[in-house]
């Protein structure tokens, strides 16, 4: 597990490995990450969340399944399958979001609350629902800020 410079993370989340740890297998988050109380991260692949990521109280994010093909076996010893989860930079996911397996959120892109995301996020989309599905867009700034002492500036405007 790697937790990066300045974030914040407040009481309860939870950091579980499901099953036999093996090498490579990781939780890496990004710089300035807020994690809200009881967040909670349930892997077996991997789970990323890049800089300056908002996550609220009560997110989950599982990147596997139960197995049940075999119907003879109980499922709580069929495997299942696992693909890795990417939250990108900037990215803002609401009060009880969850995220599963194999899902990309990409740059700036925004969640509603109670959502559950089983499909990859476009940039600057907004989504939400169960299961999550586009709600809107954010539009492109033409505006760049830089991080400079743990505080963003605005640089102005970026020509054309």
């Amino acid at each position: 597990m790697k937790i990066g410079d300045s974030c914040i993370i407040e009481p309860g989340v939870l950091f579980k490995h499901d099953g036999i740890w093996s090498e490579g297998k990781s939780i890496i988050i990004g710089d300035r990450v807020f994690l809200g109380r009881f967040v909670e991260f349930n892997i077996r692949e991997s789970i990323s969340i890049g800089d300056d990521a908002l996550i609220a109280s009560g997110c989950k994010f599982i990147d596997h399944d139960h197995g049940y093909s075999d119907t003879v076996k109980p499922m709580n010893i069929q495997e299942g399958r696992e693909a890795a989860i990417v939250i990108e930079e900037n990215v803002w996911l609401g009060v009880n979001v969850t995220v599963l397996k194999g899902v990309t959120i990409e740059c700036g892109a925004i969640v509603a609350a109670g959502a559950v995301v089983t499909k990859s996020i476009p940039r600057l989309e907004i989504w939400g629902g169960v299961p999550a599905c586009k709600l809107g867009e954010r539009r492109e700034s033409t505006e760049r800020f830089e991080q400079v002492n743990g505080r963003s500036n605005l640089l102005g405007v970026l020509s054309q």
